[in-house]
């Protein structure tokens, strides 16, 4: 076993729903895995299998683990699929579930100690469940390639997401009306904070189960807000749905910072613990363009890049309806008003953190939105900005060196430019990295998705994913903020 860290099992959520008994139960359902044909790890994480004490898992080891789901020790003894229900494109849907995915093991965050942070281990792809409805549970491998690069680049920019700890091939072929067919199959286990969405709590209140969510609310102030363990009553729920709320508020102004378009922005891709997940057709912004869409089927743009932020609140505010069967309404509309200074000063921290500059002031989100609107009109390359610019006045020869320079040479820049070097950097002998000697950033734009998957479907060439993956280290290395 690794000497960094220990392996700390935890069966917090079975030990709370108590394993669910498949005739109403209201959080979760016990479900079987897939059994798969012909497995081939494709991915594996070491990096966080480390910090999980799971490193020491040998080949064999680890696709019994991950592709058969074989229980890890003292671990969850049967795979769980949770219930809810959710708003898709803002229509109800009580139909909805775990329908290829289940929550498969928790164990605590070992690099911390054994009371480190809860983590989850769950799947998407792993099998049908009772909310499967006319799907086969499955996950085409380019769905898995493709949230394996959506969550290692979201990690090296800074925004709090779930990470892609294992991918393994399956040996199936699978039917897929929106790709050519059949296509190759695949199952993710994906690594986070927490699997309570939002949806959980708007079944059980479709449901009128108020003590559940009471319940609900318990478990997730124990292990994801303890500062609240003290609080009672409506105090406790009301408090608990303030941090809901600031914590969506930074993870949406995580994505503005990484230019990140998550796509699907429904109530049941959402999480108590603001934590981005679930990557679906996913996009990184070329341009600063509010209207610009990752879904094809978003035809009025519903959830474009610009809209997130509200999307973050109307989603809020069906947590809050939820919540209503426990608190007064009165008292958690309140709270979601507060929604938008949230979102002014996680703005502000994001987009500073990204260009490696301290916070000065009341004026900052001022500052960021002033860059966006010249980022937006300019239609300057979105991340070669803050790539040049990292580190303020100790970037201007890089900037004036960049392949974006003439941007920069507008006059419509130079009050930025102006802010931009009077403002102190906070570390710029990150500098120093190679990854900022080079004349561009690491990018994650559709072109190159479609390209690094073209290599591995047409001729089972991994290399361009692999090459990637290493830019990705190279850049999260030298920004520092996974750390």
């Amino acid at each position: 076993m690794s000497n960094s860290a220990k392996y700390f099992p935890d069966r917090a959520f079975e030990r709370f729903a108590g394993g669910g008994d498949g005739e109403g139960a209201p959080y979760c359902d016990p479900v079987e895995a897939a059994r798969f044909p012909n497995v081939r790890l494709r991915y594996r994480n070491n990096r966080w299998a480390e910090r999980l004490g799971l490193d020491h898992l040998t080949p064999t080891a680890w696709l019994a683990h991950f592709s058969a789901f074989k229980p890890l020790a003292d671990n969850m003894m049967r795979p769980l699929a949770l219930r809810y229900h959710g708003h898709q494109f803002r229509t109800y849907n009580p139909d909805i579930g775990d329908g290829r995915g289940f929550l498969f093991a928790q164990l605590r965050d070992g690099s911390a100690s054994a009371g480190g942070r809860l983590l989850d281990l769950g799947t998407k792809g792993s099998g049908q469940t009772p909310y499967s409805r006319f799907g086969d549970g499955r996950l085409t491998l380019k769905g898995g390639v493709r949230e394996v690069l959506a969550a290692e680049m979201l990690e090296a920019l800074g925004v709090y997401t779930s990470k892609a700890f294992s991918l393994i091939e399956t040996g199936e072929a699978l039917e897929r009306h929106d790709e050519p067919s059949p296509t190759r199959s695949s199952v993710l286990v994906r690594l986070s904070h927490s699997h309570v969405r939002f949806g959980v709590f708007q079944r059980l209140a479709y449901e009128k189960n108020t003590d559940a969510i009471t319940a609900l609310v318990d478990y997730c102030i124990r292990y994801f807000y303890p500062a609240l363990e003290e609080l009672a009553g409506e105090a406790r729920i009301v408090s608990f749905y303030r941090e809901v709320i600031a914590a969506t508020a930074r993870l949406v102004s995580q994505w503005m910072s990484a230019g990140f378009v998550h796509g699907v922005l429904n109530t049941d891709n959402m999480v108590v613990t603001g934590e981005s997940f679930d990557y679906g057709p996913w996009r990184f912004a070329p341009t600063a363009d509010p209207n610009f869409t990752a879904a094809y089927f978003d035809h009025t743009g519903l959830y474009a890049f610009g809209r997130q932020a509200e999307a973050g609140a109307w989603n809020l505010a069906q947590l809050g309806g939820a919540l209503s069967m426990a608190a007064s309404t009165e008292a958690l509309n309140e709270a979601l008003k507060g929604y938008g200074e949230a979102y002014e000063i996680a703005m502000a921290d994001a987009f500073f953190r990204r260009l490696g500059l301290a916070r000065t002031g009341s004026d900052d989100f001022a500052f960021v939105t002033a860059l966006l609107n010249w980022m937006t009109t300019s239609r300057a390359p979105y991340e070669q900005v803050l790539f040049d610019w990292f580190g303020g006045a100790a970037s201007a020869a890089r900037a004036a060196k960049s392949i974006a320079a003439p941007y920069y040479d507008e006059k419509t820049f130079a009050p930025l430019r102006e802010q931009l070097t009077a403002i102190p950097a906070v570390a710029p002998e990150r500098l120093d990295c190679a990854y900022f000697q080079k004349s561009s950033p690491c990018t994650m734009l559709i072109e190159e998705v479609e390209a690094l998957w073209a290599l591995i479907a047409e001729n089972d060439d991994w290399s361009g994913f692999e090459a990637k993956l290493a830019s990705i280290t190279e850049m999260r290395e030298a920004y520092g903020f996974a750390e």
